[in-house]
Order: C-alpha cells, then structure tokens, then sequence
C-alpha cells in the first residue's frame, strides 16, 4: 500500500507549533511514501516566513511537491508581486511544483494563483489556459494505468466548505483533468477536509481538500489528510490532532 501525507496551509508567521510537531512526529514514526503540500506555506510571503518552512519540510526528509498559494505571494509589495513574486521561495525553490510518481502514482501539479486578477479579491483561484495546458501536458506524460493526482491550491469548484474558493476557469479546467484523465484533484484553501466525486460524463473525479496546520482553523481542528492507494483504488482519511482519525 502507498500512503501520501497530503497538508495544506501551514501559514508559517501563523503557524501552530504543536500542530507542526503532531505532523512531524507522525512522519517520523510511519515514514509515507511522499508529502504533498497544497500551498500557503506563508501567512505574508515573508523572506524569514519561507526560511522557516524550508528547514521544516527539509527536516521532514521525505520527497515532497509543493503548490504556490495565494498567501506565498508578496502581500505588502505590490512590484514584486508583479515582477519578482517567487523570489523568496530559494529555499524551497526545488521542492516547487514538483511532479511526483510514486510507485503507480503520479502527482501532477496545476497552479491556481495569480498575481493579478480583474476582481478585488485576488485571494481567489483561478486557473489560466496556459497552466492547464501545462497540467494537461503532464497528464498526458503519465504512463498508462498509474493513479493520477492533480495538486492544486484551491478546489476548482466549491464544495459547500465554510470558506470559498471561488475558482474562475476551475469548472472547466476540472472537466479537462477528468477527460484526460485525471483521478483526484488535491487542493486547500479552505481549511477544512473533504473528498467530493464529480461527475464529468461516463468519468468521474474526486476533489480532495485538506485541513490547515495553523492557528487558522475554520470548522475542523489542525489536521491533514492520508490518502491511501491500494491496487487501483484510493481512500481519504482525515488525521485529527487530538481526535480520532476518519473518512473523509
């Protein structure tokens, strides 16, 4: 069986600490196969904020792929968040949308930030024609029968979470990934867990959210989630700090 840690708005400048130190010592202890973290390292895209995630999930020492979230982009300068919005991530830098194939298991990512968007709220997803095609291109690299995740930082459509994504392009871009192929698009944002099947034609995707390790709780306490992938089939188990594990 394969076992994915899959975690997601850690928000470092926001973090838990003892949210931080339950993950660490449940990776230390069951060693997964990989960590696939949905964006949000940051609260402010600090350059000490990203320091600090980057010795985190170094120290973590297993392989890891890691989405760009809307709070990894320069809060305060708005030039660097036109011209240089990565530069902090040097630390980290190799770790960035990363794909992954881990034994029949491929991770493909898909970025849904955007330094500008034509609404207030830039906080919001949105996923772009050239970075589908991007993902899409990714898919189509995957060999066949191997399970295919879409990583992502916000879900594409909502899923009736407390907080929203409000994703443009998300409803179509999902309709793509499921036509190519794709079997689950990861995501956060929203801080809470979930595992939702939509339905595109005879296909079908599951859009799979996790919870947050920081301070930034909205229904649910920290937690993550472990996806686990036995054969052809996949289970999502929510892991709660301070409760019982269950299925999402």
């Amino acid at each position: 069986m394969i076992r994915l840690f899959h975690v997601s708005d850690i928000h470092f400048g926001a973090e838990d600490r003892a949210a931080l130190d339950w993950f660490a010592g449940i990776v230390r202890d069951e060693v997964p196969d990989a960590l696939i973290v949905t964006g949000d390292l940051t609260m402010r895209a600090r350059a000490r904020e990203f320091e600090a995630a980057g010795d985190w999930l170094e120290s973590l020492d297993r392989p890891v792929t890691v989405e760009v979230g809307n709070h990894d982009l320069p809060y305060f300068n708005p030039l660097a968040r036109a011209f240089t919005p990565y530069r902090r991530y040097r630390k980290i830098e190799r770790m960035i949308e990363q794909p992954l194939e881990v034994a029949g298991v491929a991770v493909v990512p898909l970025r849904t930030t955007a330094r500008f968007q034509w609404r207030l709220n830039w906080s919001k997803g949105h996923v772009s024609r050239g970075e589908l095609a991007k993902t899409l291109a990714g898919i189509a690299a995957v060999p066949r029968h191997e399970l295919i995740l879409v990583a992502a930082h916000h879900p594409l459509i909502d899923t009736g979470t407390e907080s929203t994504a409000k994703t443009r392009g998300g409803s179509d871009a999902l309709t793509a990934l499921a036509n190519a192929g794709a079997h689950a698009v990861l995501s956060g944002h929203v801080h809470d867990p979930f595992d939702v099947e939509h339905r595109v034609g005879d296909r079908s995707v599951r859009m799979i959210g996790a919870g947050t390790l920081s301070e930034r709780v909205r229904a649910s306490r920290p937690s993550f989630n472990e996806i686990r992938v036995n054969g052809g089939a996949f289970e999502t188990v929510a892991r709660v700090m301070g409760a019982p594990d269950y299925p999402v």
